[in-house]
């Protein structure tokens, strides 16, 4: 009988009673350098035709329009009715277009804003028709990371961007990651280095090196030249690199692959100058061009490893969001990301202190407003009993929010696009209340931290100046 079921293969896995020449005859032959190439460009033709689907005649992304009942129940927080009402009276102001006689109305997010000003100046001053905002303070920088892929890193931060633009900030979106997510679903258009965040770092170096040369100088010893690439970083500003989007309050600072060279190149310019304080130069490039003072809110998605580009992107931020899978793996590997964390800028500020305490000056302590995880991709069913377990462990630095998988974020990732983009039409409305819920729920527990940080700010400058 053992013998006959052995034949049959019926109860044996897959794996039993491989042909050696039935295997041979399926592989290919061996596959040489050359062979990337085609791999990659295999993918490159696919990845064109995948993000071509979402965009226009022109070969442009563009944002879909919003209804009425959308607009009503999401953005600005009034009666369908009074809407129609302040619209009627008001001819001036955007009436929206019918896809058929007597239809629905439809806006632009441009329109959206313009109608979401009105309100705010004419509405009731009890509703929060425009997001909380303290006057006088800079931009607040978020940095999106965690060195795991795959836990929903950059849908996160792009789905917070535009969460945070339909809310009404003015947002800037970086890309210090080269493989370049985030500028695809933004629809950026990025030829090299030079239109990424690499200049600004550059410029941030060159700088400095002027200044070393100048020491040099007055030393009578010889100054260290400037390559053509730093000749050419001087006269770059941020405003150089920022590109516009589909989204008419969402800009972008864009990435692509050669940005990773930036790891290399970094620490050469640390080590002819080891005086340059790199983990900076982001941060102070962006305040030198104004551009804190031109946004509300500026996301950071980071690469998914603790390189020079990540630790600029952690430097620069105010607040920190790391997104995590409800998995003993991630869990593990998060833990371990907080730890090379601490590692790596306790050693920055060891040796800066060092040097500080030597010379008389004030030491480096890094800090930031807010660190905080967030579970994504989360199955209640599955998922619950580790995510409890997690939660007790970690405590108030894991937000109690878990952003849920549903079909609607499927669907909009195969579209290369954010959830918000999704024509609600194209689904039940049920399933998009749903889809929509999760990610408006994660950007609440954002938006109650970003604004407890500005309050936080605004009150201590206040008592400063009493």
């Amino acid at each position: 009988m053992a013998r006959d079921i052995h034949k049959a293969g019926s109860s044996l896995p897959p794996y039993f009673s491989i042909d050696p020449d039935a295997a041979l005859a399926e592989l290919d032959a061996p596959t040489g350098t050359a062979g990337f190439a085609g791999i990659a460009a295999a993918c490159a033709a696919g990845r064109t035709d995948l993000a071509s689907r979402g965009m226009n005649e022109e070969g442009k992304k563009e944002l879909r329009l919003f209804s009425t009942w959308e607009i009503t129940r999401y953005l600005i927080p009034v009666a369908q009715a009074h809407f129609r009402r302040v619209l009627k009276a008001n001819p001036d102001l955007p009436q929206g277009r019918s896809e058929t006689e007597g239809g629905a109305k439809w806006f632009t997010l441009e329109e959206v804003l313009r109608l979401r000003a009105f309100f705010a100046a004419q509405g009731s001053k009890a509703k929060d028709y425009q997001p909380y905002r303290p006057e006088g303070l800079p931009a607040k920088m978020v940095a999106v990371a965690n060195f795991k892929g795959g836990v929903g890193k950059t849908s996160t931060a792009a789905h917070l961007a535009m969460s945070a633009a339909l809310d009404g900030y003015k947002v800037l979106v970086i890309d210090l990651d080269s493989q370049g997510s985030m500028t695809s679903i933004f629809g950026g258009k990025v030829d090299d280095e030079w239109q990424t965040a690499f200049p600004l770092l550059a410029r941030h170096y060159g700088e400095h090196l002027r200044l070393e040369n100048q020491r040099r100088l007055d030393r009578g010893d010889a100054p260290q030249p400037l390559d053509e690439a730093l000749d050419a970083a001087m006269e770059m500003t941020a405003q150089d690199v920022i590109q516009n989007t589909h989204w008419p309050n969402i800009d972008l600072i864009g990435a692509q692959l050669n940005l990773y060279w930036a790891e290399f190149q970094i620490p050469v310019w640390r080590m002819a100058a080891r005086s340059w304080k790199l983990w900076d130069a982001l941060t102070e490039r962006l305040e030198a061009d104004g551009v804190l003072d031109q946004y509300d809110v500026i996301f950071i998605d980071t690469p998914p490893a603790l390189g020079y580009l990540t630790i600029n992107g952690l430097s620069a931020a105010d607040i920190l969001l790391v997104p995590m899978g409800a998995s003993f793996l991630e869990f593990d590997s998060t833990g371990r990301f907080f730890d090379m964390l601490h590692s790596t800028f306790a050693s920055i500020e060891e040796g800066e202190n060092l040097a500080a305490r030597a010379l008389g000056r004030p030491g480096l302590a890094f800090e930031w407003d807010a660190v905080r995880t967030v579970i994504t991709r989360y199955d209640s069913a599955q998922q619950g009993e580790l995510a409890a377990l997690m939660q007790a462990y970690m405590g108030r630095v894991l937000s109690p929010h878990k952003q849920d998988f549903t079909a609607l974020i499927g669907q909009a990732g195969e579209q290369v696009s954010g959830i918000y983009e999704a024509d609600y039409r194209d689904f039940n409305r049920e399933t998009y209340a749903r889809g929509r819920e999760t990610f408006d729920e994660t950007y609440a527990a954002f938006k109650k931290l970003l604004i407890g940080v500005w309050r936080r700010e605004a009150l201590q400058e206040q008592r400063a100046a009493e």
